[in-house]
């Protein structure tokens, strides 16, 4: 049962208890969680930042470099003999040689690797001394949206064949001679792209997740692959621009192709370049799941600990007791076998619930001794009030019939004593036979048939009587004598009116039971006798019908047997009137051996 005491103890256990331990569990889950996502989170912006800061060194470093070049005597003498008409084709000569010596020491004693290319109108590249440069994808973007660093490319314009094979970034800006201000080509300060793209290549986030290096319009600035990424790349900088234009650095969540990854950018205003981070997010958290997975086990594995001790310490004290409530319902039906059955062993011990259960036990003992010694009792006094019913009959009715026989002596009918002698007989073996109390419809209406032969005869045809018998109820079993009683009423009564005494009998078997009714026009009952009678046979009052004298004895006596015998399964519907009749109907349960 649901509130039974174990699943009260339960219930009040879990809530002192379990629920509070298990809410404290998913809190400091929650609180893990997010302390060490922002831990992860924080871990990785830095991570970008000093990324930044390296980039942003180099390119400072770039920069001034090509600031150096650009303003060195070395250049600027080279740009004027360049732009002398004075000058000799062989003094022009030299001075470029001049400055190709100038930026190969440079680029050698340079430890990032640096490269420097000058590029004029006249002469072309510094190195390869055309025109080609100005089909290059980086020229063509310096000239018209005037984007000095370039992407990763190949660089032919260099001093050897090493320089030429690698892959180079640039920073671009013009060429100008100082003295004049007048603009005479540009200068391109070359960089190894393996300088940041091997510092990038080191950055992990989570096991899968990348670091890319981009354009403000989606290129890769160092050539790295990120065909895989495109759409997510695209994606991210298009919420960049629309969401976080105002913010130099961040990380969202971006939802692309049904999985979630998050997106770390930081921006670098100076190249217009960012450096963007993306990962799966269950990546990345793949180890706030892994801890927050093992909080939850534990919880759960000590919750179920809980909760078996806690049943374990409960079922010592409500195991014992509902087997002791089941008992009891047991007994309160007065089935004791059932109940000992069910009764819990007494265990060693000096608990309260040993205790309460050993006193139950005997007090269930004691309690059935005497239950059962006051029901033999209470069954012997039953027996012996329905032996003093019965006896209660015969003396009354056989004065009746030895009256009747004495009356047929006295006006000479020896014929007839004859035949009332034998049906005499034959009652008197019927009632003398002490060995059953039940017999058989038929026989009690054969007995009823010889009494009303007797009575017959000496009443004649004052008497009229009527027997309608149902086949199906003749095998049936009654209460001895419970009809003649009855039958020896409805004549009495009957007879007192003038006129013919008119006696019905029927047998028969309606909604489940067996109905005896007999009706007679006789003088009938005043309505305060027929409800005590109605009322006496449901009480029971043996004690009235014994000590009862004068009329109705009869029907007293046949009410109360009846009740004696079938207790509640037994009905009488009486209806009389006075001076109309009396009709009485026996409503017995169907009995068949």
């Amino acid at each position: 049962m649901f509130f039974s005491l174990r699943s009260r103890l339960l219930a009040v256990f879990a809530v002192l208890l379990i629920f509070p331990f298990a809410l404290l569990a998913f809190i400091l889950s929650e609180a893990s969680t997010t302390i060490i996502k922002t831990s992860i989170e924080s871990s990785t912006t830095q991570t970008m930042e000093q990324f930044a800061s390296h980039v942003t060194t180099l390119l400072k470093q770039v920069e001034d470099t090509g600031n150096q070049v650009m303003g060195s005597r070395m250049t600027q003498d080279w740009l004027a003999v360049q732009g002398s008409s004075e000058l000799s084709s062989r003094d022009k000569v030299a001075a470029k040689q001049r400055v190709r010596e100038f930026f190969s020491s440079y680029a050698v004693n340079n430890s990032n690797g640096i490269s420097i290319s000058a590029f004029t109108e006249e002469t072309g590249g510094l190195w390869t001394q055309d025109r080609s440069y100005k089909t290059a994808a980086w020229y063509e973007e310096f000239t018209t949206v005037n984007k000095r660093w370039t992407i990763a490319h190949k660089d032919v314009d260099q001093p050897d064949e090493y320089m030429r094979s690698r892959s180079v970034n640039s920073f671009i800006f013009p060429l100008v001679q100082l003295q004049s201000f007048r603009s005479a080509g540009i200068i391109k300060v070359n960089y190894p792209t393996s300088l940041l793209r091997d510092t990038i290549g080191k950055i992990t986030i989570g096991r899968t997740g990348r670091v890319i290096l981009l354009t403000h319009d989606g290129q890769s600035v160092l050539n790295q692959d990120i065909d895989a990424e495109q759409s997510d790349l695209s994606a991210a900088l298009s919420e960049i621009e629309i969401r976080y234009r105002d913010s130099n650095y961040g990380v969202f969540p971006l939802k692309q192709s049904g999985e979630s990854r998050l997106f770390f950018y930081r921006k670098l205003p100076g190249q217009d370049w960012i450096i963007a981070g993306i990962v799966p997010e269950r990546e990345l958290y793949e180890q706030i799941s892994y801890i927050r997975q093992t909080i939850l086990i534990v919880s759960v594995v000590l919750l179920i600990l809980a909760m078996l001790a806690a049943f374990w310490l409960s079922a010592g004290i409500t195991k014992p007791l509902s087997r002791m409530a089941r008992a009891m319902k047991y007994v309160q039906r007065g089935e004791f076998g059932q109940a000992e059955q069910l009764m819990p062993k007494v265990r060693d011990g000096h608990s309260e619930v040993d205790y309460v259960t050993a006193v139950f036990e005997q007090m269930t003992v004691r309690l059935r001794h005497l239950i059962e010694t006051e029901f033999e009792t209470n069954l012997s006094k039953r027996n012996a009030e329905y032996k003093a019913l019965l006896l209660q009959i015969n003396p009354h009715f056989y004065n009746n019939t030895l009256e009747i026989i004495s009356g047929l002596a006295a006006m000479k009918r020896e014929d007839l004593v004859m035949d009332a002698t034998e049906a005499l007989g034959k009652m008197m073996r019927y009632s003398l036979n002490l060995n059953t109390d039940l017999v058989k419809v038929s026989e009690e209406m054969a007995y009823i048939r010889d009494y009303l032969f007797i009575l017959h005869l000496r009443h004649e045809v004052r008497l009229q009587v009527t027997i309608k018998e149902d086949p199906q109820a003749a095998q049936l079993v009654i209460a001895k004598f419970i009809l003649q009683p009855i039958v020896e009423n409805a004549v009495k009564y009957s007879l007192e009116k003038e006129g013919t005494a008119q006696i019905h009998i029927e047998t028969a078997i309606r909604n489940e039971c067996l109905l005896l009714t007999v009706t007679d026009n006789g003088i009938g009952m005043q309505p305060d006798l027929a409800d005590d009678l109605r009322n006496g046979h449901r009480k029971g009052d043996l004690a009235s019908v014994l000590n009862s004298e004068g009329h109705s004895i009869g029907l007293r006596n046949v009410l109360s047997r009846c009740r004696l015998m079938y207790g509640e399964a037994f009905d009488c519907i009486l209806h009389s009137e006075p001076g109309e009749g009396t009709e009485i109907s026996l409503c017995l349960p169907i009995v068949r051996s």
